[in-house]
């Protein structure tokens, strides 16, 4: 307690952290109020149908990541998912079209050119979600709980499809440069840690509501939630475990002299994460799965049938097997964009690296992929169990809005975001040569595996 005590009036004593947490701080709040800013013609009283209809299923899903604000029908109710699903689809196209792979090899230019192009397919993909939204809305409400702007015309007018339109256009454009001020000015990762403060803001909800459920039972009942408790833990633990768990790969360098000085002849370490692809191939998956209620609209999710029926049920067998399949599918489609180990290999070979009992060049790519592959296999099946862990609970019995937090993509965010923030603090002290938040001083996150904050 002591040593935390100690470490928070060092992180206050450093004025460029103080700076950044505080304006990080002042950006959430703005992001959490502008949750509960209603869409204008909308009574908030009437809402509880709506509410009802994101109590659960992918709908339930996409209220956690936007904090509330799609029951809310807030101005930010499509969140930061479009913003989302545009670089996923940036990405997907900077493997098959040589002009996004010529970008991706141009720097800096080449980035914000690449981030320009993101931020338009954003605003193409809200502009195609909001018509869909707002219907919903429409559907969920009574006639008099939508305001008309002009007594004399009768609701919903072209005005108010047009009007709202744009309105969720700019909220979810709002959010997305919120989330990159986070990253230039705040404590970085801003995409990522605006999606986990509207997982998180859903916490204290689903947990005091699982609370008293377990209450109200007899037999017990409140032995059942601190057995919830402490397999949620060892859930976190384990994921924790995913996120940071590296095999090292020793490297040789060989002694080099260069006029008075000795270069080389020491060996080092090559970190190779068990999870190279992070969070990212939960997201890949989930963005596929969400299709069918993002093609019929939002309004029409609860009359699907047949297998669209079958892939928006979050509980059922095959929406779960399919999730599961995908998920270690992209683990190795995104590890294998995310590490080259033909470019490991030729960085070695140019500094006079050289793996023990290995030859340079081709034979140490060969080496570093096949140990690549090796621990991929069981870092994507583990990760694909983390997802699939909410349905598997929720059949224990554990209510839909708790069992959420038991995996999926909501705990590898927060997982991942927290230990990137602390890293980066961490970061922070060890310059000005105060102690870590760990005795160690190395706090692993996820390094470049997420790249969307």
């Amino acid at each position: 307690m002591k040593r935390f005590i100690e470490t928070i009036r060092n992180i206050f004593k450093i004025e460029e952290l103080r700076k950044r947490i505080i304006y990080t701080l002042l950006i959430v709040m703005i992001y959490r109020l502008g949750s509960y800013i209603v869409l204008p013609g909308i009574d908030p009283n009437m809402l509880t149908a709506l509410k009802s209809q994101t109590s659960g299923g992918l709908l339930g899903l996409l209220d956690m990541f936007s904090g509330g604000a799609f029951s809310n029908a807030s101005i930010f109710a499509l969140g930061i998912m479009p913003y989302i699903s545009a670089s996923i689809v940036i990405q997907l196209l900077g493997m098959a079209i040589p002009y996004f792979q010529r970008l991706q090899r141009e720097g800096e230019s080449g980035r914000r050119k690449i981030n320009q192009m993101t931020r338009y397919l954003t605003v193409i993909i809200v502009a195609l979600q909001a018509p869909a939204y707002i219907a919903n809305v429409i559907s969920r409400l009574p006639n008099e709980g939508i305001a008309p702007f002009d007594p004399n015309v009768a609701h919903p007018s072209v005005f108010f499809w047009v009007s709202h339109t744009i309105i969720l256009i700019a909220g979810t454009l709002f959010v997305m440069w919120m989330g990159e001020r986070i990253t230039d000015k705040g404590i970085g990762n801003g995409i990522s840690l605006i999606i986990m403060i509207g997982i998180i803001a859903r916490l204290p909800f689903a947990l005091f509501s699982e609370f008293f459920s377990r209450l109200e039972q007899k037999g017990g009942g409140l032995v059942f939630f601190v057995v919830e408790l402490a397999v949620l833990v060892i859930v976190i633990l384990l994921t924790i475990l995913l996120v940071q768990g590296t095999r090292r790969v020793p490297v040789q360098y060989a002694k080099r002299i260069v006029g008075n000085r000795q270069y080389g002849g020491v060996r080092q370490y090559i970190p190779i994460k068990v999870n190279a692809a992070g969070v990212m191939p939960i997201i890949f998956a989930q963005a596929i799965m969400f299709l069918p209620v993002t093609l019929v609209g939002f309004a029409n999710s609860e009359s699907l049938s047949g297998i669209a029926a079958t892939f928006t049920n979050m509980n059922g067998f095959w929406y779960n097997f399919v999730f599961f399949v995908l998920i270690v599918l992209f683990t190795y489609f995104y590890t294998a964009i995310t590490i080259n180990p033909n470019q490991m290999a030729e960085d070695m070979k140019k500094n006079g690296g050289f793996i023990p009992g290995v030859k340079p060049g081709k034979k140490t790519a060969e080496y570093l992929d096949n140990i690549l592959s090796k621990i991929t296999l069981p870092g994507s099946i583990f990760l694909g169990f983390v997802a699939i862990m909410p349905a598997l609970v929720g059949k224990m019995g554990v209510s839909h809005a708790f069992a959420s937090f038991y995996g999926g993509t909501s705990l590898l965010i927060l997982v991942g975001v927290v230990l990137d923030t602390l890293q980066q603090i961490e970061s922070y002290l060890l310059m000005r040569h105060y102690d870590g938040l760990t005795k160690s001083g190395r706090i692993k996150g996820r390094g470049a595996a997420m790249n969307m904050g």
